[in-house]
């Protein structure tokens, strides 16, 4: 199958396909006499599994391993145990982090509780206040982001 074929089997963007392709996650198909490439249904079940993967907020280095790991079927899966328990870390953590922004946000949309002239809101005020507060943003886990889903 073309490029356009696998982008419609796999439910992913052609971009996206190309993406992974260099970053090593897909292997390059051969090409066909028009230098098309050519895809095999090996490709679309290797895409799903990293769309899988993604959609579970795993960072490309995750899913580099489980592919490493899950290419090689005899080899001990201990690697992807310790990948998982850490990405259930990162999950909690973000859990924590989002319940925080919750909590957050609730208070400001407490300070307007009624449509008023932009100068009275109470809203646009706590936001530009701290807007003036000096940021310390937490920095994701190495080789994590704060959120790695495709949109």
């Amino acid at each position: 199958m073309k490029i356009g074929e696998l982008a419609v089997a796999a439910a992913t963007p052609i971009e996206t396909i190309r993406y992974y392709e260099r970053e090593g996650l897909l292997p390059s198909p051969p090409r066909s006499q028009g230098n098309f490439r050519v895809y095999e249904p090996g490709h679309v079940e290797r895409l799903s599994f990293i769309r899988f993967c993604r959609g579970l907020d795993m960072s490309l280095e995750e899913v580099r391993v489980l592919l490493r790991v899950r290419d090689a079927p005899g080899e001990d899966c201990g690697d992807v145990n310790a990948l998982l328990d850490a990405h259930i870390g990162h999950v909690s953590k973000r859990i924590r982090e989002l319940r925080v922004l919750e909590r957050q946000l609730k208070a400001l949309r407490e300070s307007c509780l009624e449509a008023r002239s932009a100068d009275q809101c109470g809203i646009l005020g706590g936001l530009a206040r701290g807007a003036q507060a000096p940021a310390v943003a937490p920095r994701p886990a190495k080789g994590h982001l704060r959120s790695v889903h495709s949109k």
